[in-house]
């Protein structure tokens, strides 16, 4: 008797992984019935999110710790870049003893790694995007991206010919010197041109490809990732596009389906190849808005609307993967406009928010998974279960005397009604086909409070007062017959 349970048991445990990982469960996808938001186990999802690192699988120390905080306070969605340039990750392939790599073996524990982290994540209904090539890696880079040194760019990557037994300089073109960064345009680095439709190098393109798929061996099993070609790229289009066309053939071979995207450096979001990205249907599935968090306060909202329009007619989901605000600089106008664009990216209709890790340096930093970025993750989650969001749509037209970066409205079909405040104020709500009694709750988003509700008479125009300075949100919807007011 006792074999036979410890038999059924880990037969139990076997298929569970196994139906975890075969496909059956119900995977990320776009929702059918508004395409501007993500569908995930058969319910529209919002996703939110922030983490401490952008590689959060090359950091495996305390990681579900770390991720069952995100969890507990309405976090679904992380950024995971294949990065190893911080101290104590580790790279792909294996370390000879001569100092050298083979980039024909590859180093277990980078892989075992990745699958943790999915694993991990799948199992707390957390959405992984998976970046594949992460350019800090791969140019010259001094900065400290993250926590710490880094193990520098281009100077320590495997797929340096310096650093490698499998080719030389002369064999493939590249450089074993970058003494540049990643930048708006393409640059000259050999390692972006491999592909048949720019420079056609199959003595590097062997090994790119060979990474690719076993990454895929991996994630395809997992019905919670999504895919970004590229971090903030500035390389020919046709790079990522080939990319897009390998995972997507490999996917439809294994019997799954994939969503796509890629994220140029560009935070010209009227820019000609921001435009062109944003209307591929033949390569990308949803668009990475990402770059516009560099841009701030009104101009922010207004570049969401600009390109969320474009595309009204053929809607995809807008995806914020990172989200800047850390520190004083240029791109990152301090912890509090990052607040307010991870608000304004949700009120402008995006499909996901989610904070960038913190940094030692201004330029580069968000608040990661912070007290602060908690607290507002938590505070937008309480907001967005009480309103049916993903039947809605930007409605700052029904705000007057309302100033540039005041507030940021929401409606549903239904007359239910959100606000967002970014400092207090004073704004009008014009719905003058509507007279009714509704419900008014106002929720300190500081504190992830709500406060008591109230029932109001809304004839046409109604004026709309913060309680206090700092930010606010409230929730206008109909009153419902017999529901205790305040």
């Amino acid at each position: 008797m006792i074999l036979l349970v410890i038999a059924f048991s880990l037969l139990t445990g076997i298929s569970c992984k196994t139906n975890m990982k075969s496909g059956e469960m119900q995977s990320i996808k776009i929702y059918d019935k508004n395409p501007f938001y993500w569908e995930y186990k058969g319910e529209p999802v919002l996703l939110l999110g922030g983490s401490k690192e952008d590689n959060l699988f090359n950091h495996p120390e305390g990681l579900a710790e770390h991720l069952d905080l995100l969890k507990a306070v309405g976090g679904n969605y992380i950024r995971n870049t294949m990065s190893s340039r911080n101290p104590g990750n580790v790279w792909p392939f294996k370390l000879l003893e001569n100092g050298l790599y083979d980039l024909n073996q590859w180093n277990p524990e980078y892989w075992e790694r990745f699958e943790n982290l999915l694993r991990l994540c799948a199992e707390r209904d957390i959405i992984v995007q998976v970046e594949l090539w992460d350019p800090w890696d791969l140019f010259k880079s001094e900065a400290e991206l993250g926590h710490g040194p880094l193990n520098v760019g281009w100077e320590s990557c495997p797929y340096n010919p310096n650093l490698n037994i499998n080719y030389t300089p002369e064999e493939t073109g590249l450089d074993t010197v970058i003494d540049y960064y990643t930048a708006v345009q393409p640059s000259n680095h050999k390692f972006f041109f491999t592909v048949p439709e720019l420079e056609n190098i199959p003595e590097i393109l062997h090994y790119q490809q060979a990474f690719v798929d076993r990454l895929l061996e991996i994630s395809l099993d997992y019905p919670n990732v999504l895919y970004c070609m590229n971090n903030e790229t500035g390389e020919p289009a046709e790079w990522g596009e080939y990319w897009a066309t390998h995972i997507r053939k490999r996917a439809e071979e294994s019997g799954r389906r994939v969503f796509l995207t890629d994220m140029r450096r560009n935070s010209n979001f009227e820019s000609e190849e921001q435009i062109k990205l944003l209307h591929d249907r033949e390569y990308y599935d949803f668009f990475e808005i990402s770059q516009n968090n560099a841009n701030r306060n009104q101009t922010h909202y207004n570049f969401i609307l600009s390109i969320r329009n474009q595309i009204l007619t053929n809607p995809k989901p807008l995806n914020n993967v990172k989200v800047y605000g850390g520190g004083e600089s240029v791109h990152s106008e301090g912890v509090t406009e990052g607040t307010r664009r991870f608000w304004r990216n949700i009120f402008g209709g995006s499909a996901s928010s989610r904070f960038h890790r913190q940094g030692s340096t201004p330029f580069y930093s968000g608040a990661g998974l912070s007290e602060l970025s908690q607290t507002h993750i938590r505070s937008m989650r309480m907001l967005m279960n009480e309103f049916d969001v993903f039947n809605s749509t930007p409605s700052n037209h029904l705000l007057n005397e309302c100033e540039p970066n005041e507030a940021f409205c929401m409606a549903t079909g239904e007359n239910q009604y959100v606000i967002y405040f970014t400092n207090g104020g004073k704004v009008f709500l014009d719905i003058p086909e509507i007279q009714d009694e509704f419900e008014m709750r106002w929720l300190n988003i500081s504190k992830s409070e709500w406060l008591p509700a109230s029932s109001i008479k809304i004839n046409k125009q109604m004026g709309i007062i913060a309680p206090d300075n700092g930010q606010w949100a409230v929730l206008i919807i109909p009153l419902q017959p017999g529901r205790n007011e305040s």
